[in-house]
C-alpha cells in the first residue's frame, strides 16, 4: 500500500463494535452467517481511501484480505504499451483479496479507489488464523471466491479472447492494407492499358489486314490469354530472356522495348514466337501489334492480382469472422481443419515478419467436431503465437491432425493436433507450472499469465487433454479432443 494507506489503517483489537457488526451484516459473503459465527471475525484494520489511492498492484506479493464496507474499488490491468486497462468496480459490500493469499500468487490486477473509501482489512497472518479458527467464516470466504471465479471464468476467457484479436488489430490493417494498395495499383495501370489499346484499335481500324496479318494476331492473342499467370523461371533464366528479346526488338525499331520484354517473356514468348509478327508487319505497325501484345498481357496479368487481392481480403475477413464467431453455446459441428486454418490466417503478419516455414499436414478424413463449448480457436492462437516468439528469424513450425481411437474408449473417435516448433524452448524449471493461471516469466504488463492456463482450461471443457514436451530446438504440444464432445 501506499504511505498514505499506512497513515490511515488503524488496528482493531478489541471485539467487533455493534456498527462495524452491522455494517458486516449486510456484506453479501456474511449476510447468512450467524452472530456467534460472525463475531468469530477478529484481526480487523480500518483503511480509508481518498480517490485515486491505490489499495494493489499489479505482479506484486498479496497480503491483505479486504471487505468493502462503502465506495467502489476500480480493477484494472497493466498493458504491455503501457497504461491500463479497465476492467470492473467493486462496490461496497463486497470482500476480495483471498486468492492470492489462498494460491500465494502474485496480484494479477491493480486496486484503485474510484472515491472515499471504507474498507476493513485482515493481513496475511490474521486471515490464515481466521480460516484455521472460524470454520463458518472460512467456508463463507470460500463460497465467496467459487461463485466469483465461476462467474468470472467465461468472461476471462472473452476478456482473453478479445485481448488476442486486439494483439492481432494492427497485424490485420497491415494484412488488409496490403492487398487494398496493390488492387488499387493495379487497377490504375489497368486503365492505362485500356487506353493504350483504344488507341490501338483505332490504328487498326484504319489500316486493312491482311489475312496474314489477322492470323498472326489472332495466335498470339490466343497464346496470350492462355497465359493466366506468370511463368516461373529462375532469376538468370529470367533476365537472360528479356535481354535477349529486348535486343531483338530494339533490331526491328519497337517501341519501348526493354519496358515491354519483361511482360512478353513473362507469357512465354521468344523471338522465335514473334517471327510471325516481324514478317506480316512492316515499319511501325510492327511495334504497334506488340504494344497491342503486350498490352493484353500486361492486363490479364493485372486482373489476376486484383483477383488475388480481393481473395486475400476475402480469406482475412473470413478467418476474423470465424475466429471471433465460433462457439456460440449452441450444439455445433467445426472443422478443426479450418479453425487451425482461421487462426493462421490471422496471425501470418507474425510470421512472415521472422520469415518463419509452416508445415502444415491437415488429415482430409478429420471428423467434424460436434460440440457445445466455445473457445476453440484460442487454443491454436496461444500455442502458435507462443511458437512464433520461441523460434528465431528463418524458424519452424509444425502443423498436424489426425484421427485416431481413444484410448480410453475404442468406441469413440479422438481428435489430435500437434503443434511443434525449433524455438528455444521451456525452461525446465518452468514446465511444471506452464499450465497454472497466472503463471507467467514475461515481465509485468507483458504476460498475463493466462495463455496457456485457459487453453488447458478449453480442453478439459472439451473433455480433452494436452502434453506438451521441451528441449532447446524441439518443443511440442499435442492437444486430443473427442470428436463427439459435451
Amino acid at each position: 500500500m501506499s504511505e498514505h494507506l499506512q497513515a490511515v489503517t488503524t488496528p482493531v483489537t478489541e471485539p467487533i463494535s455493534d456498527a462495524l457488526f452491522s455494517q458486516l451484516r449486510t456484506t453479501s459473503i456474511f449476510s447468512s452467517l450467524r452472530d456467534d459465527e460472525l463475531r468469530c471475525l477478529h484481526g480487523l484494520e480500518d483503511v480509508y481511501l481518498k480517490k485515486g489511492d491505490v489499495l494493489a498492484r499489479q505482479g506484486e506479493a498479496g497480503h491483505s484480505f479486504w471487505i468493502l464496507l462503502e465506495g467502489d474499488v476500480k480493477i484494472t490491468q497493466s498493458m504491455p504499451g503501457g497504461g491500463e486497462m479497465d476492467i470492473t468496480s467493486i462496490p461496497a459490500g463486497n470482500a476480495f483479496g483471498e486468492l492470492p493469499l489462498l494460491a500465494n500468487i502474485p496480484n494479477a490486477v491493480n486496486l484503485t479507489a474510484e472515491n472515499t473509501c471504507h474498507l476493513v482489512q485482515l493481513n496475511e497472518e490474521a486471515f490464515w488464523s481466521l480460516m484455521t479458527t472460524c470454520p463458518d467464516v472460512r467456508k463463507a470466504i470460500l463460497g465467496n471466491m467459487a461463485k466469483r471465479f465461476q462467474k468470472m471464468q467465461s468472461a476471462t476467457i472473452q476478456q482473453e479472447k478479445m485481448a488476442s484479436l486486439g494483439t492481432l488489430a494492427a497485424g490485420l490493417m497491415h494484412e488488409l492494407n496490403n492487398p487494398g494498395t496493390a488492387a488499387r495499383r493495379a487497377a490504375s495501370q489497368l486503365r492505362s492499358n485500356l487506353m493504350r489499346m483504344h488507341e490501338l484499335s483505332a490504328k487498326f481500324s484504319k489500316s486493312e489486314l491482311s489475312m496474314e496479318q489477322k492470323q498472326c494476331l489472332f495466335d498470339l492473342q490466343e497464346h496470350t490469354l492462355s497465359q493466366k499467370h506468370a511463368i516461373v523461371m529462375g532469376s538468370l533464366e529470367q533476365s537472360d530472356a528479356e535481354e535477349a528479346l529486348a535486343e531483338w526488338m530494339e533490331e526491328a525499331n519497337i517501341e519501348n522495348s526493354w519496358k515491354m520484354a519483361p511482360t512478353l517473356v513473362s507469357i512465354g514468348l521468344n523471338a522465335k514466337d514473334l517471327q510471325c509478327a516481324r514478317a506480316e508487319f512492316p515499319g511501325s505497325t510492327l511495334s504497334d501489334a506488340l504494344n497491342w501484345i503486350e498490352a493484353m498481357a500486361s492486363s490479364m496479368q493485372l486482373v489476376g492480382t486484383i483477383e488475388e487481392s480481393i481473395g486475400r481480403v476475402t480469406d482475412l475477413v473470413l478467418a476474423v469472422k470465424s475466429y471471433a464467431y465460433e462457439g456460440k453455446g449452441k450444439k455445433q459441428s467445426v472443422d478443426v481443419n479450418s479453425s487451425i486454418h482461421a487462426t493462421l490466417v490471422i496471425l501470418s503478419h507474425k510470421m512472415r515478419e521472422k520469415e518463419i516455414v509452416v508445415e502444415k499436414n491437415f488429415a482430409p478424413d478429420l471428423p467434424a467436431l460436434q460440440s457445445e463449448c466455445q473457445g476453440l480457436n484460442q487454443i491454436w492462437t496461444n500455442l502458435l503465437d507462443n511458437s512464433i516468439d520461441a523460434v528465431g528469424p528463418h524458424g519452424k513450425i509444425e502443423v498436424k491432425t489426425w484421427a485416431e481411437r481413444s484410448p480410453a474408449d475404442h468406441q469413440h473417435t479422438d481428435i489430435c493436433i500437434r503443434i511443434a516448433d525449433n524455438g528455444s524452448g521451456i525452461p525446465l524449471e518452468s514446465q511444471a507450472h506452464i499450465f497454472d493461471t497466472f503463471y507467467t516469466t514475461k515481465p509485468v504488463g507483458v504476460g498475463t499469465g493466462l495463455g496457456l492456463g485457459i487453453v488447458h482450461r478449453i480442453v478439459e471443457q472439451y473433455g480433452g487433454s494436452i502434453r506438451f514436451s521441451s528441449v532447446p530446438g524441439a518443443t511440442e504440444f499435442i492437444v486430443r479432443i473427442p470428436s463427439a464432445s459435451k
